[in-house]
């Protein structure tokens, strides 16, 4: 049997690779130290001789007995609200803990896959982003800390595949939403579920003129696994390049919840980006991949999951 290690394990999007994994009838080890990650994300896999878990910080010394034969590096608070918080862990589990790893690759002979991100684009000058812009980052701006971690990522990943010739995948991860998101993580489709559902008014930052695309996440991690078993070493953008206003965005989800709160402005916090949106065209050449879920069916099924969460949590579920 095939054996994954996947780090952030716990997470969002690490715990919906490990049931990808599971599902697709590999062995799982997560890991995690619950930093930004919960239990309740993977305590359904606990049961299955099939999984594995480690609570442990990658960003030190990471030992795992016995073969692996792939490892998906997803440890890394993802949010602005967590990352401006907690900025030194961001840098460290980008840096020392991609560091570990790809010497834990190098050990085993594992192939790994690094989650990189749209955010080493920064405020971009090229739209939609394609694989080959460098980007407009601030290093020293207050997004600098998650930003710099993934660049950084991206170079010590690329020096050990051409140094050591180290099997490795690198993926360029853009907005992606769905199922096992924290209502509280800051990211602009959680707060706006999350301000729909408790009745409060929708905040903009900014005009609400700046651009994301929404990618469902089980399109994602289809994405992500065709990636990692493909023979393409360099990065790639996986995400949906159906792009929306933030204003335009409030308005569906104001009419998806059916209430009538009002829109309020705040101030666009310093280096948000103005635009974001994948150039999809090597994932759709190589991977033979690209989106299936519109929007309007994934956020159906995101804001039922989140009203169900509510519900559970105020009957003491």
């Amino acid at each position: 049997m095939k054996r994954v290690l996947i780090t952030g394990a716990a997470g969002f999007l690490g715990s919906h690779l490990c049931d990808k994994f599971i599902h697709n009838g590999y062995a799982v080890v997560g890991m995690d130290n619950l930093l930004t990650g919960s239990t309740e994300n993977i305590e359904h896999l606990f049961p299955q001789k099939e999984f594995e878990f480690y609570y442990h910080d990658v960003s030190k010394f990471v030992h795992v007995s016995g073969h692996l034969d792939y490892i998906l590096h997803f440890a890394s608070p993802a949010s602005p609200i967590d990352y401006l918080k907690m900025p030194i862990q961001t840098l460290k589990v980008g840096s020392l803990g991609t560091h570990n790893l790809l010497g834990l690759a190098k050990e085993k002979k594992a192939r790994m896959l690094i989650a990189s991100t749209s955010e080493v684009y920064g405020d971009p000058n090229v739209h939609p982003q394609p694989e080959e812009y460098w980007g407009n980052v601030n290093s020293v701006g207050p997004r600098g800390v998650y930003d710099e971690a993934k660049r950084f990522q991206e170079a010590i990943t690329m020096a050990y595949h051409n140094f050591h010739g180290l099997e490795t995948r690198i993926v360029r991860i853009f907005n992606t939403y769905g199922p096992k998101m924290r209502l509280d993580d800051g990211r602009v489709l959680p707060a706006f579920m999350g301000q729909a559902l408790r009745g409060e008014d929708l905040t903009i930052f900014g005009d609400g003129s700046q651009t994301r695309s929404f990618c469902y996440v089980d399109d994602l991690v289809e994405g992500i696994y065709r990636l990692l078993l493909s023979d393409y070493h360099l990065p790639m953008n996986i995400g949906n390049p159906s792009e929306i206003s933030i204003r335009d965005f409030a308005e569906e989800i104001i009419k998806l919840t059916g209430t009538n709160q009002k829109v309020i402005y705040h101030p666009l916090p310093q280096d948000d980006p103005k635009q974001r949106c994948p150039d999809i065209t090597k994932a759709k050449a190589i991977l033979n991949w690209e989106p299936k879920i519109d929007r309007s069916t994934g956020l159906k099924l995101t804001y039922e999951y989140f009203k169900k969460k509510i519900e559970n949590e105020k009957q003491g579920k």
